[in-house]
């Protein structure tokens, strides 16, 4: 018998990147992040368990990536929106990136993957993170 897929995060981005690129779209330049802060509000989904990290996008959240932690060789961070949202980039085994745009409560859900991955990914998570 497995074990019983239990989430820790389930949702969208945070509300706060899109109040604030609206407030951007009030500039001309700002336009196209006004456009694509919507467009993730809309479409993105991220649920978060403790087997596995599924991302919703694309074109009417149609698209759906699936990733267990043992495909994870290391994760980095990025604090946005004076530190109450971020980005993380999950890089993969085979050399390619899943990033994940907007997180509300970032550093418990980073945290939270962080004690899933493989002591390898930890520790190059961890150097990248000084």
């Amino acid at each position: 018998m497995g074990i019983r897929e239990e989430s820790f995060y389930e949702g969208g981005p945070a509300i706060g990147d899109l109040i604030i690129n609206l407030l951007i779209g009030l500039t001309i330049i700002g336009i196209p992040l006004t456009i694509g802060a919507i467009v993730r509000a809309l479409w993105l989904r991220y649920r978060i368990t403790n087997r596995r990290i599924s991302v919703m996008g694309g074109w009417m959240g149609q698209d759906r990536t699936d990733i267990v932690y043992s495909e994870i060789a290391k994760i980095a961070k990025v604090p946005r929106g004076f530190g109450a949202w971020g980005d993380m980039v999950l890089t993969l085994k085979n050399g390619s990136r899943l990033e994940l745009r907007a997180v509300p409560r970032f550093r418990e859900v980073y945290d939270f993957i962080l004690e899933k991955l493989s002591p390898q990914a930890q520790k190059a998570s961890a150097a990248m993170s000084r």
